[in-house]
């Protein structure tokens, strides 16, 4: 028997899973010290709960898909909203590099992906499910692909899989990138934990202009107005609407995008329109503020959602794929992002945010970061970097990858 929580319910239940994961990280001492994000921590707890609930009475909770995506939604568009183009100046010759990176790892996910599938008797096409499009694309790339390889390739269940094998990638996104830029940080001393209690001192003063990051200190305390707050909702609402515009008038067409980009791609638009035409002042720390909230709902949500049975029924050659899959990942980080990036403590941070985006997805990059910045100090360089490339330049090369392996190589 199924129980579908409407929109209050799963709200409810999601910020009980925020607290309890909170109160894990803040009690255990495993989960701090190797930065287990605190959706990550609650999310799980609920996901083996719901399994043993499911296993012993044949009882599951489906919550609301709408409110979990809208969450997202929000979140992307926070980045847009946060990325004039100065930024994209600031970040320079580091963003083509960390692009560059991001961009081999692709070729290598599917490459590893499609050949293992090959030596364990699947279609390569299944490798390539349990590659870039369900692992670097997250569960938007992965239902868009899931529709088409099941109707145009053949590939039965390849919606399910997909789902199964994004899910998969969510959790272990959020698993390794906390321990392996611990790993970096520690072996070549880039930096060492803050004193015990001064993050949470700080946190108490207000953020000023000055020192403002987007999502870089997601409990820095934020000064803002109900004025501010109604205008960056107005944004959001923008934001969401030209997306939602943009996805209907480009479906079946050449630029076709998942919903998330053209919401990031409003976003973006939307901010540089003010401020460079109209000259109006943006109120980031209210952006961010939104933006911060939404991703660990987001987060919980999905964590939530997570029916841990479908992926027990996932076949043997599949776990060995995406085993397979989270050791490259695991090393491509420690041995080539991080050291192109420079081999410092930003490139220990932007490794922990490859992982999250190349196993799960960009919130995942960005709690990944969080998670290691609480305990050791800021990032602006890999805050600045992984978000944009994460959220928007990912998924263009992605689709452009995919639909080239498809035409040429299968």
């Amino acid at each position: 028997m199924d129980f579908k929580f409407n929109a209050f319910y799963t709200l409810i239940a999601a910020v009980i899973v925020l607290l309890l994961g909170r109160f894990l990280v803040n009690k255990i001492d495993f989960l701090r010290r190797y930065n287990i994000p605190e959706p990550v921590a609650g999310g799980l707890v609920a996901a083996f709960i719901s399994l043993l609930v499911h296993n012993i009475w044949g009882y599951s909770i489906s919550t609301t898909a709408e409110l979990q995506t809208s969450f997202m939604l929000i979140f992307f568009a926070s980045i847009g909203l946060s990325a004039n183009f100065a930024k994209l100046r600031e970040g320079g010759i580091g963003l083509v590099i960390f692009l560059g990176c991001v961009s081999t790892f692709i070729v290598v996910q599917n490459t590893v992906g499609m050949g293992l599938a090959s030596l364990l008797g699947l279609d390569p096409l299944i490798g390539l499910i349990a590659g870039s499009i369900t692992l670097t694309g997250g569960h938007g790339t992965a239902g868009a692909w899931g529709e088409i390889l099941e109707t145009q390739h053949g590939i039965q269940g390849a919606l399910a899989l997909g789902m199964a094998s994004a899910t998969f990638g969510l959790i272990i996104g959020g698993i390794i990138g906390g321990p392996l830029a611990k790993l970096l940080i520690n072996r070549y001393q880039l930096a060492n934990p803050a004193a015990k209690g001064t993050t949470s001192n700080n946190d108490q003063q207000p953020a000023t202009e000055q020192e403002f990051v987007p999502f870089e200190n997601p409990h820095q305390v934020r000064l803002i107005t109900a004025d501010n707050a109604i205008t960056t909702l107005g944004m959001f609402a923008a934001c969401l609407a030209f997306a939602e515009f943009m996805t209907a008038f480009s479906k079946g067409t050449w630029f076709e995008l998942p919903t998330f980009v053209w919401t990031l791609g409003g976003g973006v638009i939307l901010r540089n329109v003010l401020e460079g035409v109209f000259k109006v002042n943006i109120f980031d720390r209210a952006i961010d503020v939104f933006g911060n909230a939404s991703l660990s709902l987001y987060l919980a949500m999905a964590l939530l959602s997570l029916k841990l049975w479908q992926l027990a029924d996932l076949a043997g050659p599949l776990v060995v794929i995406l085993t397979a899959q989270t050791l490259t990942m695991g090393l491509y980080a420690a041995f080539v992002t991080f050291r192109v990036m420079g081999k410092n403590y930003d490139a220990a941070v932007l490794s922990a945010g490859h992982c999250g985006f190349g196993m799960g997805a960009t919130p995942t990059a960005v709690a990944n970061m969080q998670a290691i910045t609480n305990m050791y100090g800021p990032s602006h360089k890999a805050f600045l970097i992984v978000p944009l490339c994460g959220a928007f330049f990912v998924d263009l090369i992605n689709a452009t990858v995919i639909q080239m392996i498809l035409k040429f190589v299968v």
